[in-house]
């Protein structure tokens, strides 16, 4: 089943994929109907996103028997932040190896960003935001040691051009070399340079030592968007 209801994804199933949801106090309905419809294609793990969630959002997934999941923070920065000078340079077509192993390292525990392959990857770079000149790299000992992978999205109706910190990670061997901040730096800095006056970046609000970093930086958060999650049986 793929429906404005829910859709299938690699793990399972989520519900309202397109992010419609009704106001708070009328999604119960919405929820029981997506259950039954999944129930009926032979059950399994279902997702449930709120964006822009609040603590008030909670009850109506809770009493249809969802339990919280995740909650990412949308945090934003102005910019130019502070510069940095640590040595990068951009991602090529033979970093991927290099890459695939540190961000698989780096991200072993993450739902969306962990695990990633070669196809995976090329994905990514097929997307029309993709530019190669924004995904950072930094090198120690002749090693990948880090990347700052940066994301331009243009201005909307609610929000102004966004320069987003798309993924940042520092191999573990490298932990507690003091690589994660001015990595993170330079991605703002090139983000800068290349025209929105705000910086984001999500993260997941009890991975504490990176929400410490990004506090650090200049980050506040902005909002916070949570999942939850139900197995649902045939």
């Amino acid at each position: 089943m793929t429906s404005a209801l829910a859709r299938r994804t690699h793990n399972g199933w989520i519900v309202a994929p397109d992010g419609n949801l009704p106001p708070r106090g009328n999604r119960s309905a919405l929820l029981r109907e997506a259950i039954a419809q999944i129930a009926r294609e032979g059950g399994g793990r279902v997702e449930f996103w709120i964006h822009h969630a609040d603590d008030g959002d909670d009850d109506e997934p809770l009493a249809c028997g969802f339990s919280k999941w995740r909650e990412l923070w949308q945090m934003r920065c102005p910019l130019p932040a502070a510069p940095s000078t640590l040595w990068v340079r951009a991602f090529t077509d033979d970093d991927a190896d290099d890459f695939l192993a540190v961000n698989n390292r780096a991200f072993e525990w993450h739902p969306e960003q962990g695990n990633m392959t070669r196809e995976g990857l090329a994905a990514r770079q097929a997307e029309p935001w993709f530019d190669p000149r924004g995904f950072l790299l930094h090198f120690r000992d002749r090693r990948l040691a880090g990347f700052c992978w940066t994301k331009l999205h243009g201005a909307t109706a609610v929000d102004p051009a966004l320069g987003e910190i798309y993924a940042v990670a520092v191999d573990p061997d490298f932990h507690g070399r003091g690589i994660g901040v001015p990595l993170t730096l330079a991605g703002l800095q090139w983000l800068a340079a290349h025209g929105p006056r705000t910086g984001m970046l999500y993260v997941e609000h009890d991975n504490l030592a990176a929400v410490a970093t990004y506090f650090r930086i200049g980050f506040s958060v902005h909002h916070a968007d949570r999942a939850y999650e139900l197995v649902v049986a045939p």
